[in-house]
C-alpha cells in the first residue's frame, strides 16, 4: 500500500514500471502524472481500465490473476474513491447497514489481492487523513474498517508518500506521525526514492534471499 495526501507523488511513482508487465486499474479515470502515459497505458494495450464499481475491480483482479500471466504488476489507483463514490451514491439511505456493506466491499477487494499468484505484485494507492491525535493514516469511511479490519494489516508493506527537502520520497517505517511499515531490513534508509519499480525489486531481492 502507498498512502499519502493528494499531490505527494503516489501516482507518479508508477512511472518506471514496465507497461508491458503492468495493469493499472484507475478508480478515477484521470490522467497519470507523468509524460507519455497515454502511449504506455490505454485500452488498446489492454493494460488500463477505469471503474468505481467494486464488482468490476474484483472481476479484473481475478481475470488478470488467472488469464494474464504476462502481467506482473497490478495497480489500484485512488482506492479511497471506491469507498467515497459508493457512499455518495447511497447517501440518502438511512441506517448503518450501508457502512457495513462499504466495509465488506473494501475488505473483499483487498482480500482478493492477497489470493493472487506469487509473481503478481499488487500495489494499492490511496489517500491519507489525520486522526484526532494528529496521526496520518489511511482514509476510510465509517469506523468498521478502522476498528475491526485494520486494512494496513493486510499488507506486507505500507509506504507513506511525502515531500522532504523538495524531493518526493517514500517513508519506510513510522516516524510517530505517519502510518508506515516495512519488514525488518527490507530498506536500509528511512526515506527511499518515490519509485515503485525500486520498491518491487527490493522486495523481490529481500524475500528471495536464502
Amino acid at each position: 500500500m502507498i498512502l499519502g495526501p493528494s499531490g505527494s507523488g503516489k501516482s507518479t511513482s508508477l512511472r518506471n514500471l514496465n507497461p508491458d508487465e503492468t495493469f493499472i486499474f484507475g478508480i478515477l479515470d484521470k490522467p497519470l502524472p507523468f509524460k507519455g502515459y497515454k502511449k504506455k497505458y490505454n485500452l488498446d494495450k489492454k493494460n488500463y481500465y477505469s471503474s468505481d464499481d467494486y464488482r468490476v475491480v474484483l472481476n479484473y483482479i481475478k481475470a488478470i490473476n488467472e488469464r494474464r500471466p504476462d502481467i506482473k504488476n497490478f495497480v489500484i489507483d485512488d482506492f479511497q474513491y471506491l469507498l467515497a463514490h459508493e457512499f455518495m451514491n447511497r447517501v440518502s439511505e438511512r441506517g448503518y447497514d450501508k457502512y457495513s456493506e462499504l466495509a465488506l466491499h473494501a475488505w473483499t477487494v483487498i482480500k482478493e489481492l492477497t489470493l493472487t499468484r506469487d509473481d503478481l505484485h499488487c500495489f494499492v494507492l490511496t489517500h491519507s487523513e489525520t486522526d484526532q491525535q494528529g496521526y496520518m493514516k489511511i482514509k476510510t469511511i465509517g469506523r468498521l474498517l478502522e476498528d475491526k479490519i485494520t486494512l494496513e494489516g493486510m499488507f506486507t508493506c505500507c509506504l507513506f508518500s511525502m515531500v522532504v527537502d523538495g524531493e518526493y520520497v517514500f517513508l519506510t517505517n513510522t516516524d510517530g506521525t505517519h502510518l508506515s511499515k516495512s519488514p525488518l531490513g527490507l530498506f536500509k534508509d528511512l526515506y527511499i526514492p518515490n519509485d515503485l519499480q525500486f520498491v518491487k525489486e527490493s522486495m523481490i531481492n529481500y524475500f528471495n534471499e536464502e
